[in-house]
């Protein structure tokens, strides 16, 4: 067998459509950059050194913010130096570091929406049905399984063949792009990564969908109604982060090679790459009371230590 790939290295092209806004890109990009990496960061120490958030929740709020630092810094990095060539090698690993950790992120957000609807709808039983043991299975067990759900996309992809342009419209190396520039059939690993995208983001988002509906129907039968409006406000929070990144994952994958402009893809893009990272620890840490009131007691033991 000989190797077809007659391209060596690909050009991200990035966002060159905006010229005279590279500087403020750059600004922008590398504050929430920065910003996603402190917060995740924070969420990952508070939770290590207060014992009160040694709990499955907040194990599982640990593994999703070391997933979005990874998840980040697969991408930011490159788009943050300005380095516009990726060889081939270098891209296919970004691109199955990307798939990897996106599928184990939707395989996370669905085991912490059931842990919620275990805590909410059975609190009575939360304790015994999800207990220390199960919880760590459940997190190996949605990071081995995304492990393997990056593999078959980054194969396929790796087999086709790529000639004559290059320059890959994306700023870094996604599915849809790098499907529309090679020079192979597609349409075999378009419906494999069609079946796929469908089984992991559909089936993840009725799963987590399904766990969220039977916590609003036992939210409706809370007697006090401003306990009804701090669970509503809590899980409306969850349920937006959940539409931003099941939504324009489901846009881009279920038809990859078809249907969004390159532009219109960077800007979706954006949004599961970018804007999602940013949010999680907001979202799932800082708008959470007890998280809040165990960070202040960290603050403070580190202050007395300092004192000291």
């Amino acid at each position: 067998m000989t190797n077809r790939t007659t391209v060596v290295e690909f050009q991200l092209l990035g966002f060159h459509s905006l010229p005279g806004w590279h500087s403020l890109l750059f600004v922008v990009l590398l504050l929430v950059y920065l910003l996603t990496i402190m917060g995740n960061v924070v969420i990952i120490s508070v939770v290590q050194l207060e014992p009160r958030l040694h709990s499955p929740m907040y194990a599982f709020l640990q593994n999703l913010s070391f997933l979005e630092i990874c998840y980040t810094s697969t991408i930011m990095p490159k788009m943050l130096v300005g380095g516009k060539a990726i060889s081939f090698a270098a891209c296919m690993v970004q691109l199955y570091c990307f798939v990897f950790l996106g599928a184990t992120e939707c395989f996370l957000l669905t085991v912490m929406a059931y842990d919620r609807y275990l805590a909410v709808c059975d609190p009575l039983h939360y304790v015994v049905a999800m207990s220390d043991v199960l919880c760590a299975q459940l997190a190996v067990g949605s990071w081995v399984t995304g492990v393997f759900t990056g593999l078959l996309p980054c194969l396929l992809i790796s087999r086709l063949h790529f000639c004559g342009s290059n320059q890959l419209k994306h700023f870094f190396c996604d599915i849809p792009p790098l499907l529309q520039l090679s020079c192979s059939d597609t349409s075999a690993t378009e419906l494999v990564i069609f079946i796929l995208s469908l089984l992991v983001l559909v089936g993840c988002l009725i799963l987590t969908l399904v766990s969220y509906l039977f916590i609003i129907l036992t939210i409706l039968k809370i007697p006090s109604s401003s306990g009804k409006k701090k669970t509503f406000s809590t899980c409306g929070s969850h349920l937006a982060v959940v539409a931003i990144y099941y939504g324009t994952m489901i846009s881009m994958y279920i038809q990859p090679a078809s249907g969004l402009s390159s532009e219109l893809n960077k800007i979706v893009s954006v949004f599961y790459t970018i804007i999602t990272p940013l949010l999680n620890p907001v979202i799932y840490g800082l708008r959470n009371k007890d998280f809040r009131e165990s960070l202040k007691k960290v603050i403070s033991r580190q202050c007395s230590l300092h004192k000291a």
